[in-house]
């Protein structure tokens, strides 16, 4: 693209993680944002109305959603609820524009799972079979050369760097997966209005949700299976905790073989050296939410309980960023040939 700036379009843009694709790419010093785009409005927002923390930082306003506003965009993010972005992206991709979902519409590559576990009829399945599941850690040269790629859920993507060390080598049973992952409530999303999610609910609080259904499952089991070349089912069970952002997954699987906690981290460092976004820490060193809040890095750490030759994998992620709109921006970095960590390359907030 030389030096010519990359036009996109945010599509939902008023969410949480809409204002988050907002924050990272008015940063970006190759995009140009053209369009912020909103759903089930006929009126136009201000985006400081929407995001009062962006107030100031660009003159765009979030308006109603226009296919003629899409005339010369390069490439759409589509931070839309479930069911809308199958009926978007065809028309968009006909135009020749780019596609980068955050939500779950083009992340199975089997229909009947999407519509077992969503509830709604899939209406872009011709499109399921080029959509790329957007891990670049695991998928790099496919994000590479696709025109439509499929963000992650935030669950997955922290189970994911978790524990692919151990599946690619297959070091552990296969049906002894545990995922155990915390959330902060933001990962609901803005429209979210149960009372379960209110802050005054949360707070002082712990707990379970989703259990023995939650529906990241069946996307983390597509990609376990994946790299293991066989179908895997795991138990997973989410949790909500008093925080605003930050995911923080420990996941549990019995070793085929004994190993120590040396050979295990060693084997994380050499898969995960030459990965911008995924920090190995040292041996024994303990990860924590706060050093990613606000950045797009997955912190991972890696034990073995010698007892039970059980290993413990933990991994931590802002779901805003990592979880979502960052790895959505690192993904499009890759679509359009620029380095994955241009508008990224910054640390968390702290304290």
């Amino acid at each position: 693209m030389g030096q010519q700036e990359i036009k996109v379009a945010i599509v939902g843009a008023t969410g949480y993680t809409g204002g988050e694709l907002v924050r990272l790419l008015l940063q970006h010093p190759k995009v140009q944002i053209a369009a912020l785009l909103r759903l089930s409005s006929e009126e136009a927002m201000p985006l400081s109305k929407a995001h009062p923390h962006l107030r100031g930082l660009t003159e765009l306003d979030c308006v109603p959603y226009d296919e003629a506003l899409l005339e010369g965009v390069d490439a759409a993010f589509l931070a839309v609820p479930n069911g809308v972005a199958m009926d978007l992206a065809p028309k968009l991709l006909e135009k020749g524009i780019k596609v980068i979902d955050l939500s779950a519409d083009f992340r199975f590559r089997n229909a009947e799972t999407y519509e077992k576990w969503y509830r709604k009829t899939h209406t872009a399945q011709n499109l399921l079979s080029e959509s790329v599941y957007g891990v670049p850690e695991l998928h790099r040269e496919k994000i590479r050369k696709a025109r439509l790629v499929a963000n992650p859920g935030c669950y997955p993507i922290s189970a994911l760097l978790a524990l692919s060390p151990l599946l690619r080598r297959r070091l552990i049973q296969l049906d002894s997966i545990v995922i155990d992952s915390k959330s902060g409530v933001s990962g609901a999303g803005r429209s979210q209005l149960e009372v379960g999610y209110l802050f005054t609910e949360l707070d002082e609080d712990f707990r379970a949700y989703g259990v023995a259904g939650h529906r990241h499952t069946p996307e983390m089991e597509q990609e376990f299976s994946a790299l293991v070349g066989e179908p895997i089912r795991i138990t997973f069970t989410p949790h909500l905790v008093p925080m605003v952002r930050g995911i923080f997954t420990t996941a549990y699987a019995k070793l085929i073989e004994p190993m120590s906690t040396s050979d295990v981290h060693a084997l994380y460092a050499e898969d995960y050296a030459d990965e911008p976004f995924v920090r190995v820490l040292d041996a024994g060193e303990l990860p924590r939410v706060k050093a990613v809040v606000g950045s797009n890095f997955c912190d991972v750490s890696v034990f073995i309980d010698e007892r039970t030759q059980k290993v413990i994998a933990l991994s931590v992620i802002d779901n805003l960023v990592k979880g979502a709109s960052g790895n959505a921006v690192q993904c499009f970095n890759l679509m359009f040939g620029l380095d994955e960590r241009i508008g990224l390359w910054q640390g968390g907030l702290a304290p």
